[in-house]
């Protein structure tokens, strides 16, 4: 295969010579310097300067480029970037800097109106991927927390509405494929051609221009919602509390009770505000990947099945069907999940609230410590969801209190683990 991406590449500098522009910023991924990093250039209004494949928001582009053919969208828009630095600038750390330790978000990618300040007064159009704000949430089930004492209003994290006050950063995702290929033990060339067949050709640079080391993919976002000083997720001797949290439309936002998500979720951003209360800080990383990251649309077909089967819906059968219907149990993949808490800087989570043992393996293999694992409450567990929660303890799943260094757990929150 390398040498198919040698011959490949002698190919692109011959008949793809016009794609190939003098003026292009070259990107040194893992660079500390900014300008020395180079910035990701993804906008089709400039194709004499793109260094990257697939377009900024991808997840959106279709629907920009109907608007855009309605007449609705200006083609050649320029975003002005004038005020819409974030509320806070998440400080650099050594992960960023390391070419394998992040490599599915542009650590640069906030601010770019500051980072690449002489490019845009060239006349390079750049787009962050990623940016910071402030929010108040508004949670049933946290305020109910409050009703019952379990969550005190202090002003400050928790509000006398009962909302609760975060950071939320939203981060699209970047592909840098010589990191991602190295995180999957793969070789470059067969990821780009994999990539290139299964989306369908959606993406002809993957194969022909190999100097094209970035990819946006059209897939969803990353937010990272985080209570209490943002600085101190850097800080491991600061208490962290941390939900990791893909996607379940369906219990998220509309409550259905055929699995764990929404009270998983919820219960995780309540603990988040009390260790924030405490001193500490909260996290929630919440990833766009529905259903296993296998869709919606397999996801119901599988409760389908799972609910007409001989003799009714079973722990047994949980993962099977799954696979019967999609060719596979789970496709989340999580070993790229880590990037972005070494974007934030954890080196250290005291409360990872997870029942995944491919999370919370993912997380100890990026060389973040983990001293305390919480799964979810029994009183929170749906009636329907039984099912989901005997399938994951017979499939390993973790389902109890994992304590590395109790004592030093003890010490950080200044509680006892019982309280």
């Amino acid at each position: 295969m390398a040498e198919e991406m040698k011959r490949t590449s002698h190919v692109v500098l011959t008949s793809h010579a016009n794609q190939i522009f003098k003026d292009t910023p070259p990107i040194n991924w893992g660079a500390k310097d900014p300008k020395e990093r180079g910035p990701v250039i993804a906008t089709i209004s400039d194709k004499q300067n793109r260094n990257a494949i697939g377009s900024h928001s991808g997840s959106y582009t279709v629907y920009r480029a109907l608007s855009i053919a309605s007449g609705a969208f200006p083609k050649d828009h320029r975003p002005e970037l004038a005020n819409t630095e974030g509320t806070y600038q998440v400080k650099p750390n050594p992960a960023w800097f390391e070419e394998d330790k992040i490599v599915s978000i542009d650590p640069f990618g906030a601010d770019v109106n500051i980072h690449f300040k002489d490019y845009l007064d060239k006349g390079f159009n750049i787009k962050p991927s990623i940016a910071v704000t402030q929010a108040h949430l508004h949670i049933p089930e946290v305020q109910e927390a409050v009703k019952a004492g379990k969550l005190k209003v202090d002003g400050k994290v928790v509000k006398e509405d009962g909302s609760v006050k975060c950071t939320k950063i939203a981060l699209e995702p970047v592909w840098y494929l010589p990191g991602m290929a190295k995180r999957l033990k793969i070789d470059e060339g067969e990821l780009r051609k994999i990539l290139f067949q299964e989306t369908g050709g959606m993406f002809p640079e993957l194969v022909t221009r190999p100097d094209l080391k970035i990819l946006l993919p059209p897939i969803g976002s990353t937010t990272a919602y985080v209570f209490g000083n943002p600085d101190d997720l850097q800080n491991p001797e600061i208490e962290l509390t941390c939900r990791v949290h893909d996607e379940c439309n369906g219990s998220d936002v509309f409550g259905s009770d055929i699995c764990t998500c929404r009270p998983y979720l919820t219960w995780g951003i309540e603990d988040a505000a009390r260790t924030a209360q405490r001193g500490g800080v909260g996290l929630i990383v919440y990833f766009r990947k529905e259903g296993r990251a296998l869709g919606e649309v397999t996801k119901f077909m599988v409760y389908n099945a799972r609910k007409r089967q001989e003799g009714g819906d079973s722990a047994k059968n949980y993962f099977y069907r799954t696979e019967c219907v999609a060719g596979v149990q789970d496709a989340r993949f999580q070993e790229f999940m880590p990037d972005t808490l070494n974007f934030l800087g954890v080196k250290k989570i005291h409360n990872l609230h997870s029942m995944s043992n491919m999370k919370y393996d993912a997380i100890k293999a990026a060389g973040i410590e983990v001293v305390n694992r919480l799964s979810i409450p029994e009183e929170l567990i749906p009636a329907d969801a039984q099912v989901e929660i005997e399938a994951k303890k017979a499939a390993g799943y973790f389902t109890a209190g994992e304590v590395k260094d109790e004592k030093e757990l003890q010490n950080v929150q200044g509680r006892k683990l019982d309280d």
